[in-house]
């Protein structure tokens, strides 16, 4: 009996053996050869969109990047040409790399429509390229990376690179001038743009940048949230918890994070990707943190809390880097903010300080003395303008305001539109 199990065991192992080595390519020394990863498709134009009100015609643009995890991927975007760069046979003043804020629903990204400030920003003559991030546009059968800047704001080089080939092969010529923008998570994926730039990019020259009410401390956004015991977006902490979750694998299970029936709802309206931020808050959770984040993660000493705080601090952007020095940044937050607190701006105008950089603080409605210093600082106080408009979205206006002399100021023009707080679209 002991013989014909061992006899049996022999074959099994023989078999196995087999099934395994014939799946593995060998080479006539007997090593085995290793299939290369077959490459991300090249950078192309998916579709044209015309855009009569606008003046304006956009192309729908797929390009290779890379994912949340790190890994290579193809990410989607829009490249978007005033009439008037046409006109005066294809050349722009320059370009804008419009960094997008906070979306949920699958069709609140460039390229299925979503195109309210950059359809702007081309009347100035500069061509603006608007990444979709990962998790919307062609990934948006996966999960968001949300407010994961060094993911991000890499798909936003890239989108921007990528744009610069295919317009080079359309007949597009553009000017020095490079602004990079962005609000809330926007703003957050702009500082993350000048990071980059400084340590992997240092032959894109940005001219100027506007970064608005960005987490660019994601620890200290969540710490000041707790102990304050409210956040007027419970959506954003929402999903910064699942994205850190799942992209730096913490392998949490969301009834460690989340109290019914928030729980329960994540997957009905936020997952699902079909609700926008102003449709879900009232149904995915209250804005007392306490009503729905488990106990836990109140008490900033737990494992699990520690967990989170080790991995955020991977991605703060208020240290761990060296600026190159020329950089010129509008910094624009309300002080009021209750979805990210102007902590993130004070800790960044900290470091910049750090680095030599010197400030010019101005008010609302001055002029920016952009001939004092290299960091310009808008620090309002907005209250709320209405149940619909909460302090975080207010905070959007002044952001705008600057975009807008910004880039009047180094084109010499005069402003070229207006708009409603109602077009903000819920920042």
């Amino acid at each position: 009996m002991k013989k014909k199990t061992l006899w049996l065991l022999l074959a099994l192992l023989i078999l196995s053996g087999t099934m395994l080595t014939s799946c593995v390519k060998e080479d006539n020394t007997g090593e085995p050869i290793v299939e290369p990863e077959q490459p991300l498709p090249a950078a192309r134009i998916t579709k044209t969109i015309r855009k009569d009100e606008a003046k304006a015609t956009v192309f729908n643009i797929e390009y290779p990047s890379v994912d949340a995890f790190g890994k290579p991927c193809t990410l989607s975007g829009v490249i978007i040409v005033g009439d008037e760069v046409d006109t005066d046979n294809k050349h722009a003043r320059g370009m804008v790399l419009y960094n997008h804020f906070t979306a949920f629903r699958k069709d609140q990204c460039p390229s299925l429509g979503d195109l309210g400030i950059p359809l702007k920003v081309v009347g100035s003559k500069l061509i603006c390229v608007a990444p979709d991030y990962y998790g919307f546009g062609v990934t948006g059968d996966k999960d968001q990376g949300y407010c994961i800047p060094s993911a991000n704001a890499q798909g936003s080089i890239d989108c921007l690179l990528a744009a610069r080939t295919l317009l080079k092969e359309k007949g597009y010529s553009w000017g020095d001038f490079l602004f990079n923008l962005g609000y809330s998570e926007g703003g957050q994926t702009a500082m993350g743009v000048i990071r980059l730039c400084a340590e992997k990019y240092k032959d894109i020259k940005i001219t100027h940048s506007v970064c608005g009410a960005g987490p660019y401390d994601i620890g200290e956004t969540y710490r000041q949230l707790v102990s304050s015991g409210e956040t007027t977006m419970p959506s954003t902490v929402i999903s910064t918890l699942l994205s850190y979750n799942e992209f730096f694998k913490l392998g949490v299970h969301n009834t460690e994070l989340f109290q019914e029936p928030t729980l329960s709802n994540i997957p009905v309206y936020l997952l699902s990707k079909d609700y926008s931020r102003g449709e879900l808050e009232g149904k995915l959770a209250p804005n007392k943190i306490a009503d729905w984040i488990q106990p836990i993660l109140l008490d900033f000493k737990s494992d699990l809390s520690l967990k989170f705080m080790d991995v955020f601090e991977k991605e703060n952007q208020s240290k761990g880097w060296k600026p190159l020095g020329t950089e010129r940044i509008n910094l624009v937050h309300n002080t009021l903010d209750g979805c990210v607190p102007y902590a993130n701006t004070t800790q960044m105008m900290e470091f910049f300080k750090q680095n030599g950089f010197i400030f010019t603080e101005y008010s609302k409605g001055e002029k920016c003395p952009y001939t004092d210093g290299n960091i310009y600082l808008t620090a309002v106080t907005l209250p709320a303008l209405s149940d619909k408009m909460d302090t975080h979205e207010t905070g959007a206006i002044p952001f705008i305001t600057d975009l807008i002399q910004v880039i009047c100021h180094y084109l010499q023009i005069a402003p070229w539109f207006t708009f409603s707080p109602g077009e903000l679209g819920g920042v």
